[in-house]
């Protein structure tokens, strides 16, 4: 018996069977390289453009944003809109299901703020570290 086969024994939400766990079926949505960081920059930068996303992103190139923005399309978090003007113009927007993934951002940001915060911040203040919450991410620009 494999580990996937244990899990969908075992696992039940609301005398529901499960069929795959959800953690790692968001994991599979959000989880891949780069995922994460195009829907922080359309979250808190209002960004919807290939070329901002290439150029605001380290280490993306073309390809593989690409690639990432057509899974997220597939997946129903962004949606595609084409502009018929001249030169085209493309835009990516948050879908419904794209927006309700900000709590997860958010509490990954403050996760990463409360047990590294010697890695985000040049020269933390622990009183002001102390005192940030998911308010504190309307001010946050990458």
């Amino acid at each position: 018996m494999t580990k996937v086969d244990t899990l969908k024994q075992n696992m039940r939400i609301d005398g529901m069977e499960c069929k795959s766990c959800p953690v790692f079926n968001t994991f599979n949505i959000i989880g891949k390289k780069f995922s994460l960081l195009i829907l922080r920059n359309m979250i808190y930068n209002s960004q919807r453009r290939f070329n901002e996303f290439l150029n605001s992103i380290e280490e993306i190139n073309p390809k593989t944003l690409s690639i990432r923005l057509k899974e997220m399309e597939k997946d129903g978090i962004i949606r595609r809109q084409i502009y018929h003007e001249t030169p085209v113009r493309i835009e990516y927007h948050l879908t419904q299901k794209g927006r309700e993934l900000r709590p997860i951002l958010e509490q990954m940001a403050l996760f990463s703020l409360k047990y590294c915060c010697d890695q985000i911040f040049e020269n933390p203040d622990p009183v002001k570290v102390s005192k940030i919450s998911a308010n504190s991410f309307g001010k946050y620009r990458v």
